[in-house]
């Protein structure tokens, strides 16, 4: 595929996902040795990978990551509440919860789960794109090479609700935070295309908010 369509077309795969075909370790690794040529600040790469295969630690995180979700959803702020007023929108939210659900019900079961980390003494104060900035670029780099190699994936961070529950059951050093858990999977079905979107000049903004451009 072109590159535009690679970065169009990647989606998350929540339902689409199949839990019964492995997933080669080997797979893993092109995408990941990709995910490190990303920028990172100070050229520092304290990114770390956790790579969760055995059946029993995915089953675990599955757990916490369910009991994270119900509570988004039943709290009355998760996409399903979104965009009321708008029925052509609402409906969209209404299917991308559902896929959501599906997810958080079988996150366990997929093949394979991957945490990208980050080394921090602590968190910083105030603003932390300096320190994420270091990180998420490499995780969507990774997310793209699983898209160009037939695997699907999804951005998901509920399971950060138990983020100190799923370091100690991985062993991370106290200085290693979680920044995403990436579910990894071979998908059914090719059928992504460019997603629904505001229009560019609807968040465009030139020279400053409200300046000449903007709309």
């Amino acid at each position: 595929m072109t590159i535009d369509e690679l970065l169009t077309t990647t989606r998350s795969v929540r339902k689409r996902l199949d839990l019964d075909r492995p997933v080669p370790i080997e797979l893993v690794r092109e995408c990941l040795e990709i995910a490190l040529q990303a920028p990172s600040g100070g050229n520092r790469q304290g990114w770390h990978w956790i790579v969760v295969t055995d059946p029993e630690l995915r089953g675990q995180i599955g757990d916490y990551y369910q009991r994270s979700a119900q509570a988004y959803f039943a709290s009355g702020v998760s996409g399903a509440h979104l965009y009321k007023d708008d029925p052509a929108r609402a409906e969209v939210q209404q299917r991308v919860s559902a896929s959501a659900v599906h997810l958080a019900e079988h996150m366990g079961e997929v093949p394979v789960l991957v945490i990208p980390c980050i080394q921090a003494s602590k968190l910083p104060e105030g603003n932390q794109a300096g320190l994420w900035g270091s990180l998420l670029p490499a995780a969507w780099s990774y997310m793209l090479a699983a898209r160009a190699r037939g695997l699907g994936t999804a951005w998901t961070t509920l399971h950060l609700a138990y983020e100190s529950e799923v370091a100690e059951l991985l062993g991370l050093p106290g200085d290693v935070r979680q920044g995403v858990l990436i579910p990894t999977a071979y998908y059914t079905g090719d059928t992504f295309k460019p997603a629904s979107r505001l229009p560019l000049d609807d968040v465009l903004h030139l020279d400053r908010w409200g300046g000449p451009g903007a709309v």
